[in-house]
This record gives C-alpha cells, structure tokens and sequence, in this order.
C-alpha cells in the first residue's frame, strides 16, 4: 500500500513496479505527483538517452493515481515529449484531473526535470463497474 502525508491510500496500480514507473510521492483527491528516475537498464543508445514508453508509462502512472479507482483503465491519451530524458535524470510529473463526471475522467500531466518541461500530456480514463479482465462482452 502507497501513501502520503495525508493519509490518502492508493487504491490503483497497486503492484505497479515503482522501479520503473515513478514513486508516487505525494497524493491528494484529484491530484497526484511522481518522482521518475531514469535508469541505465532503459536507454536505448550509447549516449543514455532513455525510451519514451517509460516516460509515457510514469506519466499514465501518476494520472491513474489522480483518478485512485481500482477498475480504472486507460481509455486514450495525448503526449508531447518536449525534451529528452538521459540517463540519472529525475523526473518530477505531477496531474491534475480537469474534468471527472464519475464515469469518464480527463487528466493533465506534466514532468519536468527540474524547471525543464520534459513531457506534457492528457490522458483519457473510464472507470468500470468491474475490473476490465472481469468484464464479459455483455457487460
């Protein structure tokens, strides 16, 4: 179980490999923020420059924390990779939910490395009456 200062249990992703998809560091309703380390075991060249997907993967990490329902799933999303990530970076992303009607949700997420903007990005989610590898076809 992950929490913060406030007490706020993480009730998503809750064996998410933190390793590497970001620790979550602070959690509030409709709000979250993740510390990303990029490690040697992600770059995909000499130089250490990391993979998007685990830039994308903290990113979509901290929004299912925003949205902190169990049967969350990841309906769509929009990201602009705005500057690289290396290897030893620190990535801070923080979100914000900007539109929730109980159903379907809009999240805004944005990592930096320190005031660099590296990542922004919206994120689309629904949240379902079951766990999505629970649901039938008729469901």
């Amino acid at each position: 179980m992950i929490e913060n200062e406030h007490n706020i249990e993480l009730n998503t992703h809750k064996k998410i490999n933190q390793a590497l998809c970001g620790k979550l560091i602070a959690h509030t309703e409709k709000y979250a923020k993740v510390k990303f380390e990029a490690t040697k075991e992600m770059a995909v060249d000499e130089f250490g420059l990391i993979h998007g997907g685990f830039t994308f993967g903290a990113a979509d990490f901290c929004a299912m924390a925003t949205v902190n329902h169990p049967n969350v799933v990841l309906t769509n999303s929009k990201s602009k990779f705005l500057a690289p990530v290396k290897v030893g970076d620190i990535v801070v992303f923080e979100s914000e939910m900007i539109f929730d009607d109980d159903k379907k949700q809009e999240i805004n997420v944005v990592g930096k490395i320190d005031d660099i903007k590296v990542y922004e990005g919206i994120f689309g989610t629904v949240v379902l009456k079951k766990h999505v590898l629970k649901l039938k076809i008729s469901d």
